[in-house]
């Protein structure tokens, strides 16, 4: 779904107050298939495939699925392979993938994927790939630290160079060597790649090949500001315009009729689901973060549009302004509740996103 003020949807026409051309703002959903307590992940998963039936529905252009291991977080564990399913599910949705890890599998094998599926789906993918983190995945999937820590630029050129619409590609890098080999099938248009990113030295890797962000959920607006502002220095440094690349940001969002409602219904829900990140497993066998989900639940809640349809406006709005971003990716699963997370994609669609202020470039070089 598309806030753009020069665009008239099912929902009304939009407000913007630039004075220079708008800047069209994309807003999808952010799938995780959480598994929360009480659920099995097979549950988990079909129920974020009737949400993605009914962000379609609703009118909303696209949704993104996320992929861990090894974790009841997320209950998907090949984005591509959850897309692949979704694009067969509806007929006008585009799907991403946020992300794809890419130290975990070989870049060709991938890009082979992402190209049969934007084929098959005349071109509705996004191919969005994250390095992740030094998690037991490398050590279960054979990759190794090494890749995750070094090998991750060279991965995604590899990845680039497949999806390039060469007929035929080879390799003679550190961690990747092989003869000349046909590309089949060779992509018939661009596949769209994003890089998800939550450290600078991340942010630089998709800079230098002028690839857009995806940014965390987790981060505040000046965090993702001081991250864009890296970006964009490496950008134009690699002679890219980093004011043409459109970055993503993830956000937390559930519609009710007071933010008293809202708050209460999601520290109910999602403290337990979260703790489960607790799950990750350091390659080198150490545990994984310990982050207090009472107290990370509180940071979600007191930056991302829960609550009234009004301040989800102003939340969305705020970002916008703020970071420049062009793609919102709403996260909606927070109740754990299916009907109620219905509901929340059908207000977002019907009373959120057609309020939502076109930003223009004037607004966001003066925040």
């Amino acid at each position: 779904m598309t806030a753009d003020a020069d665009r008239t949807s099912s929902h009304g026409k939009l407000n913007h107050r630039s004075r220079q051309a708008p800047v069209p703002v994309e807003v999808d959903l952010f799938l995780l298939a959480g598994q929360f307590p009480g659920t099995s992940a097979g549950q988990a998963l079909r129920t974020a495939v009737r949400y993605a039936t009914a962000a379609e529905q609703a009118g909303f252009g696209g949704v993104w699925v996320a992929e861990h291991h090894f974790l009841s977080y997320g209950g998907c564990p090949s984005a591509v392979a959850f897309a692949g399913y979704l694009l067969g599910q509806t007929s006008r949705l585009r799907v991403g993938t946020a992300a794809c890890i890419l130290p975990n599998r070989h870049p060709v094998a991938l890009g082979e994927e992402a190209a049969l599926l934007a084929e098959i789906s005349g071109g509705r993918l996004d191919l969005g790939v994250a390095r992740g983190g030094p998690w037991v995945d490398l050590e279960v999937f054979g990759t190794g630290l090494a890749r995750y820590q070094y090998g991750f630029a060279e991965a995604l050129d590899v990845l680039l160079g497949w999806l390039s619409g060469v007929d035929r590609l080879g390799a003679a890098g550190e961690y990747f060597r092989f003869r000349p080999v046909p590309v089949v099938p060779r992509p018939s248009r661009a596949v769209p790649v994003w890089v998800a990113a939550t450290t600078p030295a991340t942010a630089a890797v998709a800079a230098a090949r002028g690839l857009p962000l995806l940014l965390g959920m987790h981060a505040s607006v000046a965090d993702n500001r001081r991250l864009l502002a890296g970006y964009a220095q490496a950008a134009a440094d690699h002679g890219h315009d980093p004011h043409a690349v459109p970055h993503g940001s993830a956000h937390l969002a559930f519609v009710t009729d007071s933010q008293h409602e809202a708050q209460a219904t999601l520290r109910a829900a999602m403290p337990a689901w979260l703790a489960t990140t607790s799950q990750y497993v350091r390659i080198d066998g150490s545990p994984g973060p310990r982050r207090d989900p009472h107290r990370y639940l509180a940071d979600l809640l007191d930056i991302h549009p829960v609550g009234p349809p009004a301040l989800c406006v102003d939340r969305l709005a705020a970002a916008i302004q703020a970071t420049g971003v062009r793609r919102l990716l709403l996260m909606v699963e927070g109740s754990g509740n299916p009907d109620r997370t219905v509901q929340t994609i059908d207000r977002l669609a019907a009373e959120v996103i057609p309020q939502l202020t076109v930003v223009g470039p004037a607004d966001r070089e003066s925040s």
